[in-house]
């Protein structure tokens, strides 16, 4: 089989995962496939651990369309895990690192799992009692658990519709949902992003550093693979690091979070690095600034593409940012076969132009939230025209008239003051127009007065001036129904392993400085 041949099979309508690796195995035996800082598997060794591991999971019991949970730190081993569980007829379920005991718990129980793959520093961290009804099995020390040398696992056809993993939503509070993604949706994702680097002849080096555990992380992991790339797997992201890696492996293709980009631009070496293989870049999970953007163009080579959309689907928005700098405040427009409304808060549609409600849908939506019909049709819009179902994106946001979204801010954010609507981000945007000011943040929390009312907190610089000075400029430009009522300082942000700001943190901190008062 040639790259040629490879080509068509990635552009048709659906296709095998496990199917296509193998064959790039045969294709490629001797290119290196997989690596981390203590392995460099070649494809012929990654297409042996995968089969080998598979016909252990089935051997010990695993049945089909069951999950297996991952719950460690990157590594190959990790990645080997997933992709067993897939190729065994399984589902992939990475657990949260950061979760607590009881979420681990309760993830594991959700996805009606019965091996658990788990590394050292969690199996030190929660005990070696820690669920004790599922089969523990070292991610360190999976090859004296897999199968014997040789050993293939029996043939797998997935239905379109089986599923092919669970992410774990990154709640703060109560048990995280499941989202079920179906062997059709991660085909539809993924398959056709190999194909246009097979088409395009890039030579696919990928460096993923975000947590495996992650969606995100699934953009620098799945399509270089299908694409028969080399995939460099971080356990912890260090800015040294990435940059040694990235210069030594001549990386081409990467997905970083915004927080990632914003330590790379900071550090002070970060020039020193050859960085010229660079051909794209990807970015999405958390709010990526017009700013952050440019610099990103201005001083890493290659193309910069933002991607919006949700874990659970909806609509896919691009913003090619190498191709439309006077878009950069914007998320860019659906990609095809993504469509996009914008409602207000009766479920009706805006003018033209105005800020509403997103709800999207598209061919990469979620299967639902695992064990819970009711969650998820509470994610949803349907068409009352149509009887189609969309997703309700979360996010407040205008279209503008060449198409381009812009976001106004989270709708669960947003602040009713005195029956006036306020945006946190057009008040975050005012609060980082002062020149002290690194980063900020704005909440809304109760007031007897007007129902809620605007907290701002803030990043300062050095030999920065008081809030009480700060918060006065910015209310000085500021509608009166949209003044800040409290700006408290803080040496850090609070944010998720991805990089999410954690408002409901800041909510908290707030509220409790509030009755301190």
């Amino acid at each position: 089989m040639t790259d040629k041949a490879m080509l068509a099979r990635l552009t048709a309508p659906y296709g095998s995962f496990c199917d296509i690796l193998r064959e790039w195995a045969d294709l490629q035996p001797d290119k290196i496939a997989l690596l981390d800082d203590h392995a460099s598997l070649t494809w012929a060794d990654l297409d042996d651990r995968i089969e080998r591991l598979a016909a252990r999971l089935i051997e010990t019991g695993l049945e089909r369309g069951q999950s297996v949970a991952v719950l460690g730190y990157s590594s190959a081993n990790y990645a080997i895990a997933f992709l067993a569980a897939v190729r065994a007829g399984g589902v992939a379920a990475p657990l949260t690192t950061s979760a607590s005991a009881e979420q681990l718990a309760g993830m594991a129980a959700d996805s009606g799992a019965r091996h658990l793959f788990i590394d050292a520093a969690k199996t030190a961290e929660l005990g070696a009692g820690f669920m004790p009804d599922l089969e523990h099995i070292a991610l360190e020390d999976i090859a004296a658990w897999r199968a014997p040398a040789g050993t293939t696992a029996s043939t797998f056809e997935p239905d379109p519709k089986d599923a092919f993993n669970i992410i774990y939503s990154s709640g703060t509070t109560g048990i995280p949902k499941g989202i079920v993604h179906s062997h059709q949706m991660r085909w539809r994702q993924f398959a056709a992003t190999a194909a246009s680097y097979l088409d395009a002849g890039l030579p696919v080096r990928s460096l993923a550093s975000t947590p495996l555990y992650s969606n995100t992380t699934m953009v620098a992991f799945l399509p270089p693979l299908l694409a028969g790339g080399t995939v460099r797997v971080m356990g912890k992201f260090d800015c040294a690091q990435w940059l040694a890696h990235a210069q030594t492996d001549q990386t081409t293709i990467t997905m970083l979070v915004p927080v990632q980009y914003q330590r790379l631009m900071d550090f002070p070496h970060f020039d020193e690095f050859e960085l010229s293989s660079l051909a794209l870049k990807y970015c999405t999970s958390a709010p990526f600034s017009a700013e952050l953007k440019r610099e990103v163009l201005a001083r890493m080579p290659g193309g910069l593409i933002e991607i919006y959309s949700m874990t659970e689907g909806g609509v896919v928005c691009l913003l090619a940012c190498h191709e439309f700098p006077d878009k950069l405040h914007t998320v860019g427009r659906p990609a095809p076969g993504s469509e996009l409304k914008v409602l207000d808060d009766e479920d009706c549609p805006v003018a033209a132009g105005e800020a509403g409600n997103l709800v999207g849908r598209s061919q990469t939506m979620m299967a639902g939230y695992k064990n819970q019909p009711g969650k998820t049709a509470d994610a949803q819009w349907t068409d009352p025209e149509t009887g189609q179902a969309w997703m309700r994106m979360g996010d407040i946001g205008r279209v503008d008239a060449q198409g381009f979204v812009e976001l106004v801010g989270r709708a669960k954010d947003m602040i009713i003051s005195g029956g006036f609507n306020i945006y946190p981000s057009d008040l975050e945007a005012e609060l980082e127009k002062e020149p002290d000011v690194i980063e900020a943040a704005v909440v809304g929390i109760a007031s007897k007065q007007w129902g809620e009312t605007p907290v701002g907190f803030a990043v300062l610089g050095e030999g920065a001036r008081s809030a009480e000075d700060i918060c006065g400029a910015v209310n000085a430009r500021l509608g009166k129904t949209q003044r800040l009522s409290q700006l408290h300082l803080i040496d850090e942000m609070p944010r998720s392993h991805i990089g999410k700001l954690l408002k409901t943190e800041l909510r908290s901190l707030a509220e409790a400085r509030a009755e301190a008062a």
